[in-house]
């Protein structure tokens, strides 16, 4: 089996690993890393429940699939899962509003959505509902319906314009 020395960037940690060229970032971070917030769905690409941040240069991020994203094209990349979104013991303003408008149910789809909902604040910090439900296409949530998803969105949005973390 071949295999590939890469380095990754995860939430601020360095990790020099050498895996086999044919896995996933989504079996890098939880099967050789023990990072299990970055959660197992569907495996093609099609549920979110693997989303995480890829740090592209210049203060931008862009959501990609875990399941789908291949380890070794990640080399020297910087990757913030849902997790490394806290700082200093503070939830993301999107974290704590999934928490105060009871946006969460089960729980599996959570990481994927807050880390796509934090790109699309970061994209337009004042998307319209519509935007909002654009943005989180591609996403699946079993639970809610969505109607909490988005309002904890929209309240994250007013927080985030105001300062507040």
């Amino acid at each position: 089996m071949k295999k590939r020395a890469i380095t990754l960037y995860i939430n601020g940690d360095e990790y020099n690993l050498n895996i086999p060229v044919h896995h996933t970032l989504l079996q890098v971070i939880r099967d050789h890393l023990n990072l299990t917030d970055v959660k197992y769905g569907c495996g093609r690409g099609e549920c979110g429940a693997c989303t995480v941040l890829l740090d592209v240069g210049k203060g931008k991020r862009k959501t990609v699939l875990a399941c789908v994203a291949l380890a070794a094209t990640m080399d020297g990349k910087s990757i913030t899962t849902a997790a490394g979104l806290a700082k200093n013991g503070d939830l993301h303003p999107v974290q704590k509003a999934f928490v105060d408008e009871s946006a969460i149910q089960c729980g599996f789809c959570t990481p994927g959505m807050v880390l796509k909902s934090v790109s699309i604040l970061e994209k337009n910090p004042k998307p319209t509902e519509v935007e909002i439900r654009r943005g989180l296409e591609g996403n699946i949530c079993r639970c809610t319906g969505y109607v909490k998803i988005i309002k904890a969105v929209q309240v994250a949005s007013k927080k985030i314009a105001a300062g507040k973390r």
